[in-house]
């Protein structure tokens, strides 16, 4: 797995940048496929906050993104912490994907959940329970979030009228609108 560290603004020195190799290393033993991992270590500026080392990794492999941010008084700390969040995802992630290629295959052993009910979803998992079907308009994102105020939705979906692609605007927490569009 490729591994690059980065940080905002702050120095590495070189036994934190080996150190986080070592331990975002060994996450590829959870879910094989993981191409690239990607470390940032940053600082929050602000005097409120106790926890100001910040450290995000993105893990990339076979079509999945795994996303993870932790948040401590030490940067070694908020490493520890993310490990912990991403090794969590990670097989969350592998028990889905053999759930989804093998349907009736039972699990056991040691990654076997005994909380999980007989109709194969845990009491705490999240599932789909109702789905929408509505007409795709192509539009500006000026439009659709236009729209996305009118609905009163925090996202909405939609055909971008200036690349043809399918498209999300979304509220951010600052109140700002965002965009995402889909690559070709």
């Amino acid at each position: 797995m490729e591994i690059s560290v980065s940080s905002g603004h702050l120095e590495i020195d070189e036994t934190l940048r080996v150190t986080t190799q070592e331990k975002i290393g060994r996450l590829s033993r959870y879910l094989d496929g993981m191409e690239r991992a990607e470390v940032r270590f940053t600082e929050e500026h602000n005097p409120r906050i106790s926890e100001k080392e910040v450290c995000e990794v993105t893990m990339v492999g076979h079509g999945h993104v795994v996303r993870a941010k932790a948040c401590a008084t030490e940067r070694l700390a908020a490493l520890d912490g993310v490990v912990d969040k991403l090794t969590r995802r990670l097989e969350r992630l592998k028990g889905r994907l053999l759930a989804r290629t093998h349907p009736r295959h039972h699990l056991s052993g040691p990654g076997y959940d005994s909380s999980v009910l007989s109709d194969g979803v845990a009491p705490d998992e999240q599932r789909i329970v109702k789905t929408k079907q509505f007409a795709i308009k192509p539009m500006t994102p000026e439009e659709a979030s236009l729209q996305m105020d009118l609905l009163s939705h925090s996202f909405f979906l939609f055909t971008n009228a200036d690349t043809g692609r399918a498209a999300v605007v979304y509220r951010r927490n600052d109140g700002d609108i965002g965009l995402i569009d889909a690559e070709r």
